[in-house]
C-alpha cells in the first residue's frame, strides 16, 4: 500500500512540474469533460444512462475520424478547412456508385476513400511544393469539393443506402456478447502495460532514468478502470458497437505511426520548425504532402461513417458545422494550433467533449443556436489555453 501511495505522490509531483512549465496536454479537456458530464447528469438523469452513453459512443465516430486527420495537419502547423467537404464528397461518390450504378459495395468504399486520399495529395502538393498557404488552399477546397459533391448528387438531393449493406452496418452493428467488450478492455490494458514496460526497458538500455515500476502500475490501473468501466456500461445496453471498435483500432494504429516510427518523428519535427528539420536531411515536402493525404483519407472514412449513421448521402453532408466540430475536437483535445504537440487520442477526447455538449443539449431540448454558442466558447477557451501554454513553455525555455 505504501508503494502505491508513494507512486501516486511521485505522479502528482511530476504532474505539478508539467503544469508549472505550461505542458497542459489533455488536462483541460479531461477536466472539462468531467464538468460537462456532472452538469448534464444533474440536469437530466438520463445523460449518463447506458443507452445515451452507447449512442454517444457511436455518434462520436464519424466526426472523430475527421478530427484524427486534422490532428496530423495541426502537428505540422498547418490547417485543413476542406475536411468536411471531402467527407461529404466521399459519401456522395460511394452512394452514386453503389446505389445508382450498382457497383459492388466494397469497390465503392475503396474508390470513395481513394478520392479522399487523392484530394489530400493534390492540396498537399500545392501547399508544400508550390508554397500556397494551407489556409487558402483548403478554403478553396471547402468550396470546390462541396460544389463537386452537389454536382455528383445531381438532381438526387438524397440517396438512401441499403440499410442491410456493409456501410450501413458500420454504425448499426453491435457485439451483444459481453465477452467482446471485456476482452477489448483486457487487451487494451495489457497493451498499455506492455508498451510502458518496453519503454522502461529501452530507457534503461540507453542509460536514461526509467519510470518507476510502481508508477507504471498506477497508470495501468487507471487505464483498466476506465476500460472495464466503459465495457460494463456498454454491455448494459446492446454491447460493444462495431463503430467504436473500429474507431479505437484506427486511433491506436495511427498513434503508433506517429509516436513509434521515424515517419511520426519527422511529422513532430516539422511542427517544431520546418527549416531546422529540412537541414537534418528530412524530405519536408514529401512529409507535408503525406500529412494532407492522411487528412483526406480520414475525412473520407469519416464521411462513410456519417453516411452510415443516417443511411444516406445528401446535400447537407460535409457541412461547415461538421468541419468546425472536427477542428474544435482536435484543438479541445490538446492538439496545438502552433504545431508539434498533440496525439490521435486528442481527437477522441476532444470529440467526446463536443459531442457530450450536443447530446446534453438534445436531452434538455435546448435549441441548436445555444449549442453553437457554447461550442464556440469551448473552442475559444481551448485556443486561449493553448496560447497561454505556449507562452509559459517559451518562458521556461521549452518551446
Amino acid at each position: 500500500m505504501s508503494t502505491f501511495v508513494t507512486a501516486l505522490a511521485r505522479l502528482a509531483r511530476a504532474f505539478g512540474r508539467r503544469l508549472g512549465g505550461g505542458e497542459l496536454g489533455s488536462v483541460p479537456a479531461l477536466a472539462g469533460l468531467v464538468v460537462i458530464w456532472i452538469v448534464f447528469q444533474s440536469l437530466n438523469s438520463r445523460f449518463l444512462s447506458p443507452r445515451n452513453l452507447s449512442n454517444l459512443s457511436v455518434d462520436i465516430v464519424g466526426t472523430g475520424l475527421i478530427a484524427v486527420g486534422i490532428v496530423f495537419v495541426l502537428l505540422i502547423g498547418d490547417i485543413d478547412l476542406s475536411a468536411g467537404s471531402v467527407s461529404g464528397l466521399a459519401a456522395a461518390v460511394f452512394a452514386v456508385q453503389n446505389v445508382l450504378h450498382g457497383v459492388t459495395e466494397w469497390v465503392a468504399v475503396v474508390v470513395a476513400v481513394l478520392v479522399g486520399t487523392a484530394v489530400g495529395a493534390f492540396q498537399g502538393y500545392i501547399v508544400a511544393r508550390v508554397g500556397v498557404p494551407a489556409f487558402v488552399v483548403t478554403l478553396a477546397g471547402l468550396l470546390g469539393w462541396s460544389g463537386l459533391m452537389l454536382y455528383i448528387l445531381g438532381t438526387s438531393a438524397t440517396i438512401n443506402l441499403d440499410d442491410q449493406g456493409f456501410v450501413a452496418q458500420l454504425t448499426s452493428y453491435y457485439f451483444h456478447d459481453d465477452g467482446v467488450a471485456y476482452g477489448l478492455a483486457a487487451f487494451g490494458t495489457a497493451a498499455f502495460f506492455l508498451v510502458s514496460w518496453r519503454d522502461r526497458r529501452r530507457r534503461m538500455g540507453a542509460g536514461m532514468p526509467p519510470r518507476r515500476l510502481a508508477e507504471t502500475g498506477v497508470r495501468t490501473a487507471v487505464v483498466a478502470v476506465v476500460a472495464f468501466g466503459a465495457a460494463a456500461v456498454l454491455n448494459r445496453f446492446q454491447g460493444l458497437p462495431l463503430a467504436l471498435l473500429l474507431f479505437l483500432v484506427l486511433i491506436a494504429a495511427l498513434d503508433i505511426l506517429l509516436r513509434r516510427t521515424p515517419y511520426g518523428r519527422k511529422v513532430y519535427a516539422i511542427g517544431g520548425g520546418i527549416e531546422a528539420t529540412r537541414r537534418t536531411g528530412v524530405h519536408v515536402v514529401l512529409v507535408r504532402v503525406s500529412v494532407f493525404m492522411v487528412s483526406g483519407t480520414m475525412a473520407a472514412v469519416g464521411g462513410l461513417f456519417l453516411a452510415s449513421r443516417i443511411t444516406a448521402a445528401n446535400q447537407t453532408s460535409g457541412s461547415v458545422m461538421l468541419l468546425m466540430n472536427a477542428i474544435a475536437a482536435a484543438v479541445v483535445g490538446g492538439a496545438s494550433l502552433y504545431g508539434g504537440r498533440g496525439t490521435t487520442w486528442s481527437a477522441l477526447l476532444g470529440i467526446l467533449v463536443i459531442q457530450s455538449i450536443a447530446s446534453g443539449m438534445a436531452l434538455l431540448g435546448i435549441q441548436s443556436a445555444v449549442q453553437l454558442m457554447i461550442t464556440g466558447g469551448v473552442l475559444l477557451a481551448a485556443v486561449i489555453i493553448d496560447s497561454l501554454s505556449r507562452q509559459s513553455q517559451q518562458a521556461h525555455g521549452r518551446a
